[in-house]
Parts: structure tokens; C-alpha cells; sequence
């Protein structure tokens, strides 16, 4: 399956909060399938809509652990653990550069699963990265935004040498 092309960073859609979605239909499966395509096509843990320009608030989080892909429309972190994890993130919407960030490393998040039923699952490790990075998406933000200013300047300085 292709999908759509990957955004890139300064694109105004990256900066914008993601609409809500009223109900999961044919349509938002539609959508989920081609994000699982970009994100294995990467290949990646996790996909936000807005990273395809679809300014829906979806995602698809597979961490790996044999649990396969969770869709994810509306996700909304409702706890999120006082322990951190540091993890090296990327997204394609910026390549050829990544950073080091500390994220919670378990969350509880609430959202509606791919029948459209109101769900909430425990993320650890990898997973609660992935599910955080895509929430950020979602909200308009990128992963270099949780960086310090001089990191992220560096970063975004870097990023302008790879493109």
C-alpha cells in the first residue's frame, strides 16, 4: 500500500493542533491502514496523522513487543508515571536528525479503538515513548520542542545541513 508523503518540518500543519474525531468510521480505518504503511515503510514505532497531513487526531503505536499495532483516535494521556526513560527520537518530518528525550516511562491513555469503543491501555517503555511522541504530534508539537532551547537551535541547525 502507498500513502501520502511525509510532511517536512517547517510545514505549518505540524504546528497545528489535530481536530478531534467525532466517530470512527470505514474512512478512519482507511486512514489507519495507510499510517501503518508510512510507519513500516519507515520503518517506525509510531505514526501521527498530521505526519501525512491528515489533520485528524489518529495514531498508531507498535512498540514491538508482539502486542502488534494499537490504533488510537482522540488518545489522551491520563497518567503518566514519575519515573522517567530517556529514549533517542526521530521523525521523518525532520530526517537525518534525532535527540535524546526523557518521557514518562508508563502512561495510562484513554481513547477509541478501531471499533470506536471508548478504551484505556497501559504504555510502558517503548510503547509510552511512541504513544507520547504521537500525542505531541497531535498537539502541534515535535519532539525537539521538549529539547532546551540551544539543543533544539542545534538540532534544527543540523536538520538545515541534511536536507
Amino acid at each position: 500500500m502507498t500513502h501520502r508523503p511525509f510532511l517536512r518540518w517547517p510545514d505549518p500543519r505540524l504546528r497545528r493542533p489535530a481536530d478531534s474525531v467525532d466517530a470512527v468510521t470505514d474512512a478512519t480505518r482507511a486512514i489507519w491502514d495507510e499510517m501503518i504503511a508510512a510507519m513500516r515503510a519507515m520503518p517506525g514505532v509510531g505514526l501521527a496523522a498530521p505526519q501525512l497531513g491528515i489533520m485528524q487526531r489518529l495514531a498508531v503505536v507498535d512498540a514491538g513487543d508482539g502486542t502488534g499495532v494499537t490504533r488510537l483516535a482522540n488518545p489522551r494521556v491520563l497518567h503518566a508515571s514519575t519515573r522517567m526513560r530517556e529514549h533517542e527520537e526521530a521523525s521523518p518530518n525532520l530526517p537525518g536528525v534525532s535527540a535524546v528525550v526523557a518521557r514518562p516511562r508508563a502512561v495510562i491513555v484513554a481513547y477509541l479503538d478501531e471499533g470506536g469503543t471508548p478504551r484505556e491501555a497501559e504504555f510502558v517503555h517503548l510503547g509510552a515513548t511512541s504513544v507520547q511522541h504521537q500525542i505531541d504530534h497531535l498537539d502541534g508539537r515535535m519532539y525537539f520542542h521538549r529539547l532546551s532551547k540551544l539543543k533544539r537551535d542545534m538540532l534544527l541547525r543540523k536538520a538545515s545541513k541534511c536536507a
